[in-house]
């Protein structure tokens, strides 16, 4: 059955991250099982975490000059699920990439934040919402079907960049009225052979090999809410830790 981390359904659309109904995916695969010689490194991450009242309203921090997410710990109250990527230290994310990935008002998360993550690696543009699609065809709630506003689990659509690949961005595809985006043509070349699980921040900033995070003792966030929020927003380590102590998912591709 579909678990919502606040109980009930969240007001806010965009907050499309469901919790797995089991976490085979982390006791099976976790970034640990791999000798430390061929862990990945400067890639991009994928989370799937709570997310609170606090991180709605980034605030500049006045030492470092960054925009940051409960910088004082203080959290408020739980709003819903939310997937986001976190951004490696080989090469920033680009103006054009933040602006092409804002998911409107739909619980598209999880498709913008693993498209964010493959656009990093592999520096295309890509379907979002197909992603977003296909995975609710392939997780595990019967409720969550392609062209509806339901959302899904990280988990649910790194497999689907496994088994399907990515499809390639396309400018027609911004008038597409049809709803399941069916005909879109992925290629397995723009997905994924591998993908692993992170359980600490440590492992986090490990993989990531972002200079400036290990600086901040914290995380680079890209969310996918558009111009109104902070292109890169900084959330602490500890925050972090405490958002995976709360059953939250945070996927590292491992075959780059």
């Amino acid at each position: 059955m579909r678990y919502r981390p606040i109980g009930s359904d969240p007001r806010d659309e965009r907050l499309g991250r469901y919790l797995p109904d089991d976490w085979r995916h982390l006791e099976r695969f976790p970034i640990t099982a791999l000798p430390e010689v061929d862990r990945p490194t400067a890639v991009p991450v994928v989370i799937g975490v709570n997310w609170y009242e606090a991180f709605d309203s980034p605030e500049r921090d006045e030492r470092s000059g960054e925009m940051f997410v409960a910088g004082d710990g203080k959290l408020g109250r739980i709003r819903g699920g939310h997937c986001v990527c976190l951004e490696p230290g080989n090469g920033p994310d680009q103006m054009d990439w933040y602006h092409f990935y804002d998911q409107g008002g739909e619980g598209a998360c999880v498709g913008f934040g693993w498209s964010r993550c493959m656009t990093l690696l592999n520096k295309g543009l890509y379907a979002a919402r197909w992603l977003w699609d296909r995975a609710k065809e392939r997780d595990e709630w019967p409720q969550t079907n392609p062209g509806d506003d339901e959302g899904t689990s990280v988990r649910a659509a790194a497999e689907v960049l496994v088994a399907a690949g990515h499809v390639d961005w396309n400018p027609a595809f911004a008038d597409d009225s049809s709803g399941e985006r069916t005909a879109y043509q992925p290629d397995v070349a723009d997905g994924l052979l591998a993908f692993r699980w992170a359980t600490s921040s440590a492992e986090v900033h490990q993989v990531l090999a972002n200079t400036r995070a290990d600086e901040l003792n914290a995380v680079p966030i890209l969310n996918s809410w558009g111009e109104n929020y902070s292109h890169r927003v900084w959330m602490p380590d500890d925050v972090l830790d405490r958002l995976i102590a709360e059953d939250g998912e945070v996927a590292i591709p491992t075959d780059r």
